[in-house]
């Protein structure tokens, strides 16, 4: 696949886009994002469309595992 040819601006959609998953799921997403604009012309719309698809896909919600006693701070 050639490389995108993408604004800052874009850039920026993408990167806030990808900030709420693991970091491990980050290089899926941005191949995910890559593909969906392969066929398409590349403009902010497109651009904020496959980054909100791409997230949708790949978002899981946050676990509670690592919690020290499952209280939250606010219970007695």
């Amino acid at each position: 696949m050639p490389p995108l040819a993408l604004s800052d601006d874009q850039m920026s959609i993408i990167e806030q886009m990808a900030a709420p998953l693991a970091p491990a799921d980050r290089p899926a997403y941005l191949e995910r994002v890559a593909a969906l604009l392969a066929d398409v012309e590349i403009g902010d719309g497109s651009v904020t469309r496959a980054a909100k698809q791409a997230q949708g896909e790949l978002w899981r919600a946050p676990t509670l595992e690592g919690r020290r006693s499952g209280i939250g701070k606010y219970q007695r």
